[in-house]
């Protein structure tokens, strides 16, 4: 997992650390949260689907919110 406080750098060896994928699965997420031991509450609640899609669309159009 991606920690803020690494800044990008692996704490092990200091190489720089990339993001390969993203997992959006909420099963596959809460399966890798229990499985770490870890606990997640969220701030807020995630934005409705259609913000989602439009955001989406817009970068891939190269707009901009």
């Amino acid at each position: 997992m991606f920690s803020c406080k690494t800044r990008g750098f692996c704490p092990k060896c200091g190489g720089q650390m990339r993001i390969i994928s993203f997992i959006e699965e909420p099963k596959t997420i809460d399966r890798t949260i229990g499985h770490l031991k870890l606990t997640f509450e969220a701030e807020r609640p995630p934005p409705p689907q259609i913000v989602q899609q439009e955001s989406l669309m817009a970068a891939e159009h190269g707009e901009y919110f």
